[in-house]
């Protein structure tokens, strides 16, 4: 079965080496690398650019800014514990990736995502807005059509 994994995957890498996609078998484990985003089979996306490793999902359904905290403080995914919510930056990095659109490597189910970064006494609190590519802040408690993005690495 190995080497049919193997063979397999020279076939693809073959395959898909006109449009800059790559799939290879690593450690065991099918993977799909496009440009510096190398998707695994356990559910994570490592940007080699950055070094931030990416859920390769979000959590699919409406939340509030403290719930997407836990919840990013809870995910154990790829077998690692110290998930996090991204910054802005890492944000909107992930949006001019395009890796997001274009490539469908990693999902977000609807408009945007929760950041990390609080403000007016920490009542409201950072979102991007994946459909239009902004920033924007809302009460901590809002929790319609945004969504949590697990990242780790980097700064906290």
């Amino acid at each position: 079965m190995k080497k049919f994994l193997i063979l397999m995957s020279f076939i693809l890498c073959f395959f898909c080496a006109s449009n800059n996609i790559a799939l290879s078998v690593q450690q065991s484990r099918l993977v799909l690398v496009i440009g510096n985003f190398i998707a695994y089979d356990d559910g994570t996306v490592l940007d080699t650019k950055t070094n931030l490793m990416w859920a390769v999902k979000d959590n699919g359904s409406d939340i509030n800014w403290n719930n997407a905290k836990k919840y990013c403080e809870n995910y154990r995914v790829g077998g690692y514990s110290d998930w996090r919510l991204p910054t802005q930056d890492e944000l909107e990095n992930l949006y001019k990736s395009g890796i997001r659109d274009d490539k469908g490597i990693i999902k977000i189910t609807d408009w945007g995502c929760w950041a990390s970064e609080t403000r007016n006494g920490g009542f409201e609190a950072a979102y991007f807005y994946f459909h239009r590519g902004r920033r924007h802040w809302r009460s901590v408690f809002y929790d319609y059509y945004v969504r949590v993005l697990p990242v780790r690495g980097g700064q906290n």
